[in-house]
């Protein structure tokens, strides 16, 4: 195992929004992370029936369904950010707009599996990325939100996010369980 899965990212490493992110990722092997969270994922959120998919748990407003289709999202766009620095690509990548990104969707209307498989999908495809990145590349650095981002960092990002919301959601469907 290359040491670059398991060193720590130094706030060198990327933009201030990001450290929330970051913090959130244990110690250890951030390939090891992503996967362990696809099956955590997989476990909580395969059994729910739509209907229980579509309740809101206050304070949160979104439904299941809907933290789902934007973890999703989320994982595209930080999954792409990967792709590129990871090739060494030196074009800027702005923001986007994750509150415009809910409102010209609509993940109620999608059946809770289908939008199950589709985050399990792309967490493989990110997985497969990850594991063909030369050791080089871990110390590739882009431009993303308009400062230097390394490979390491993104990736970080990407395992940090999900964590994010996995907690949520282990908090909103605790009740459900017992």
């Amino acid at each position: 195992m290359s040491t670059t899965t398991t060193t720590a990212v130094d706030p060198s490493e990327y933009a201030a929004e990001f450290g929330r992110y970051i913090a959130l990722v244990p110690t250890g092997d951030v390939q090891a992370i992503l996967q362990q969270q696809l099956q955590d994922f997989t476990a909580l959120l395969e059994p729910l029936t739509d209907e229980q998919a579509l309740v809101k748990h206050a304070p949160y407003t979104w439904t299941i369904k809907q933290v789902v289709g934007h973890m999703t999202d989320c994982e595209r766009v930080f999954g792409y950010r990967v792709l590129r620095v990871g090739r060494n690509d030196q074009t800027p990548l702005p923001s986007f707009d994750e509150a415009a990104y809910m409102q010209h969707s609509d993940f109620n209307a999608c059946p809770i599996q289908e939008l199950v498989s589709e985050f399990k999908c792309l967490r493989r495809s990110h997985l497969r990325l990850i594991r063909h990145f030369p050791a080089e590349a871990w110390s590739y650095r882009g431009i993303v939100l308009g400062e230097p981002a390394s490979l390491r960092a993104m990736i970080y990002v990407l395992a940090g996010h999900a964590k994010h919301h996995l907690d949520i959601l282990h908090k909103r469907l605790k009740p459900a369980a017992t």
